[in-house]
């Protein structure tokens, strides 16, 4: 797969703003399929740094109940990439 399709956009919380000031790490939503070789390979072509580690989590969103039954949510893979101390992501 190509780096915009591993990489769908930058996942931007008061959290994540807060661990790339401090602690070089930033936080992505990626496709499903990617695995973290995919992943750090995907974000040193599309940004020019270099990643020291990636670790990710997939998660489920809640089931939600309509007129017609409960529906369950679609679930999200997040990827939080460490950033070599030299090398900085400019993500805005």
């Amino acid at each position: 797969m190509e780096a915009h399709h591993i990489i769908k956009k930058p996942l931007l919380t008061e959290k994540t703003t807060f661990a790339s000031g401090e602690h070089n790490r930033h936080a992505f939503v990626v496709s499903r399929t990617a695995t973290k070789t995919d992943i750090k390979k995907a974000i040193e072509d599309l940004y020019s740094v270099r990643v020291l580690g990636v670790n990710t989590v997939t998660t489920q969103q809640r089931a939600r109940r309509y007129r017609y039954g409960m529906i369950g949510g679609k679930s999200v893979k997040k990827a939080i990439v460490k950033v070599h101390p030299e090398d900085t992501i400019e993500i805005l």
